[in-house]
């Protein structure tokens, strides 16, 4: 993953695998966290947990709605149960079960949507996780995490194994680019400033985070100095930071691995739209499925860079 490597971040670890080996180690000190698995617990690193605690982990195969159903029974009856799979079979699978057995009940469930975005590459459309976000925030009660790199996964993760409550919190298959240092401090529903600045804010989400911090550093060379959010929440969203970014910047660009419809880009625009209208874009996949291939080739195909960004932020300034 060549994103951010022109500012010197360094390539870490997959989310996923950061997610993994939190969970597990977050089972010595939450007695009764239980996981739930859909027969790919090799992909979404649940494995972990499974080695470390076999009597906690529960294997139903291939079932995503049972899966989902599991958890729910096993929330309801006084567990923290976290389930993963790809985003893509999770989500849209087992909808249903997700709305009825976990979201209107308010049940301690931890869905964790893995292999998210085109970034997974050759495995293509049918198994890219593109419109999870605007899914799991349609559900009332609902809260919705992306981490950028493996140091914030690793954080979001205890951060949603100790919320009451159902979570959602997306994970990728590549390796990602570092944001953070080891043992960042995060908050549920608090976007972090990353970088100052006055012309235009970015607000990022996922790996987006590493391709903003670029693009700010690529328009600050040409004299725009940016400022740079990591909206690792997307629901509850920071509205407060967002209404400070449109007032005190003038202009907003979005950045994410998602559909434009109903994706970050669309929840920043309502909050924008209702506290502080300004110019605005959107970088992100424009009503539209991937193709297979590899993952950097499909990022540049679908506009997911800095250099989009970039343009982004330039058009709004024009305006």
């Amino acid at each position: 993953m060549n994103i951010g490597q022109s500012i010197g971040l360094e390539l870490g670890s997959p989310t996923r695998n950061a997610f993994g080996e939190a969970l597990a180690a977050l089972g010595a000190t939450v007695p009764h966290l239980v996981v739930v698995d859909g027969d790919v617990g090799n992909s979404t690193r649940t494995e972990l947990f499974a080695a470390a605690y076999p009597e906690r982990f529960f294997q139903v195969g291939i079932a995503e709605s049972n899966m989902v159903s599991v958890a729910a029974g096993l929330a309801l009856s006084g567990h923290v149960a976290v389930t993963a799979s790809f985003a893509a079979f999770l989500t849209t699978n087992a909808f249903d079960q997700i709305r009825m057995g976990v979201a209107f009940p308010r049940a301690n469930v931890k869905l964790v949507g893995s292999h998210a975005g085109i970034s997974i590459g050759e495995d293509g459309p049918s198994q890219m996780g593109i419109e999870d976000i605007a899914l799991m925030t349609a559900l009332p009660g609902m809260v919705v995490l992306c981490p950028a790199d493996g140091p914030s996964a690793r954080v979001l993760t205890g951060l949603m194994v100790a919320h009451d409550g159902p979570v959602y919190m997306r994970t990728g298959r590549p390796k990602v680019p570092r944001v953070y240092d080891a043992g960042v401090e995060l908050t549920i529903g608090k976007a972090v400033r990353l970088r100052e600045g006055t012309d235009a804010t970015i607000i990022a989400t996922g790996l987006m985070v590493a391709a903003a911090l670029e693009a700010a550093a690529l328009l600050a060379a040409g004299g725009i100095e940016v400022r740079v959010l990591d909206m690792h929440t997307i629901k509850p969203l920071d509205e407060a930071a967002i209404e400070a970014a449109a007032r005190e910047t003038g202009a907003i660009v979005t950045a994410e691995e998602h559909l434009l419809d109903g994706g970050l880009g669309s929840r920043v625009a309502m909050a924008v739209a209702r506290l502080a209208p300004c110019r605005m874009a959107f970088v992100g996949l424009d009503d539209t499925f991937a193709r297979s291939g590899p993952p950097e080739a499909l990022l540049g195909a679908y506009g997911l860079t800095a250099e989009a960004i970039v343009e982004g932020v330039r058009g709004v300034k024009q305006r």
